[in-house]
């Protein structure tokens, strides 16, 4: 594996530190400074919706300054970002934290191209290979986002500030490292801006199959763990220490298969790795009805994180066989939008389904979003074979 690809995964340990932080940290800080109870994951799912917001601007400000520019400016910006959510929790101001959670979301936008320049560095036989070993990144944030509210307490005496003063100078480190990795993009030209037109692109059924996946990877996971942490430590009590273990236990699993994920790939298949994400998920859902003993919690999350991954993962192999290197940022840009416009509609919904229908209510809806995804998979297949399958289509 090319060395760019290892220093942009350990840039993605670093940086997807915020994200993980704001998991543990957006919903309880969320429960303790709002009035209204159905707002407690609003924070994290702000940044859900900046990062949304986010995708079309930078992909587009990529594909005419250059992936890494827009790098170092998005972390360096995220830095500065994390010391306004210190001020608004030492403030006790909603409002200013559920801002600086949408302002890190912009920055998380940028974070998230991380896994194409990663497949940018590399051969076209390597690109699920380089997309899963750059996901490795996060079996360290898993453990240092989470950890650093923990150890931050030492620098300051209210709860969460030090640790968004520790993600400040993490992130300042990723916009240093930045510096040092290859361009995989130097400057748009004129070829950059031909192609099919992006309606011909969607219609395919490589596109929906990869756009699908994702969506339906990041949008159940989004709508169950953000609402897990409210869950766990305001409705059932437990600890916060509890409470971090299991989204930290959730976390690492999201990216530990990506150890294997890519060679699991190579030898089943895309689609066969998409239904085993959709299987996890069902029995995430199981275990999580089986009742509120902390274990149950955690064979949930990590079963969550299981199936993230493999849906994921594969939906990302599947978008690189849906277009050409011509057309790669309005695809990208497209794909992202959909991926985490859908993400934040799960997670501000989130904290509205626990209150209204509670814990087994959310669980049960949730089932409603796998038989989608089933369904579209069979239809994407019938389609292919009706069209006897473009050369991209037969790769899955």
């Amino acid at each position: 594996m090319p060395a760019n690809v290892w220093l942009l995964t350990l840039i993605q340990a670093l940086a997807m530190s915020t994200g993980t932080m704001l998991v543990l940290a957006g919903g309880v800080l969320g429960a303790q400074l709002t009035p209204d109870p159905s707002l407690s994951t609003l924070p994290l799912a702000m940044t859900i919706v900046g990062t949304a917001c986010g995708v079309f601007p930078i992909t587009r400000l990529m594909q005419h300054f250059g992936r890494k520019p827009i790098f170092i400016a998005a972390t360096f910006f995220g830095a500065l970002v994390t010391l306004l959510a210190a001020a608004s929790i030492a403030n006790h101001s909603f409002v200013g934290l559920t801002l600086a959670a949408f302002l890190l979301g912009l920055m998380a936008s940028a974070i998230q191209q991380i896994r194409f320049a990663a497949m940018e560095s590399v051969s076209t036989e390597m690109m699920p290979k380089a997309a899963s070993t750059v996901l490795l990144g996060g079996l360290v944030a898993a453990i240092l986002g989470p950890e650093l509210i923990t150890f931050g307490d030492l620098f300051s005496e209210h709860a969460f500030v030090g640790g968004f003063y520790l993600m400040t100078a993490i992130l300042a480190l990723s916009s240093v490292l930045f510096t040092r990795i290859e361009n995989t993009h130097v400057a748009a030209t004129a070829h950059e801006n031909s192609g099919r037109d992006l309606r011909v692109i969607a219609r395919q059924p490589v596109f929906i199959l990869a756009v699908s996946a994702a969506v339906v990877g990041y949008a159940l996971m989004s709508f169950i763990m953000t609402a897990t942490p409210v869950h766990m430590h305001v409705h059932q009590a437990y600890s916060l220490q509890e409470t971090k273990w299991v989204i930290q236990s959730h976390i690492f699993a999201m990216f530990f298969p990506s150890l294997f994920s890519g060679w699991l790939i190579s030898k089943l298949g895309t689609l066969k790795i998409i239904y085993l994400g959709l299987f996890a998920y069902v029995a995430t859902i199981l275990i999580a009805l089986n009742g509120n003993a902390w274990v149950s919690y955690w064979g949930a999350l990590v079963l969550l994180g299981i199936g993230w991954n493999f849906l994921f993962v594969g939906g990302t192999v599947l978008l690189a066989q849906s277009y050409q290197p011509s057309e790669r940022f309005k695809v990208q840009g497209l794909n992202e939008f959909l991926v985490f416009g859908c993400q934040a509609s799960a997670a501000l919904s989130a904290g509205i389904f626990l209150n209204l229908i509670e814990w087994q209510g959310l669980l049960l809806a949730s089932f409603v979003i796998i038989l989608i995804q089933l369904l579209v998979i069979v239809w994407q297949q019938y389609r292919s074979s009706k069209i006897k399958a473009t050369a991209p289509l037969k790769q899955i």
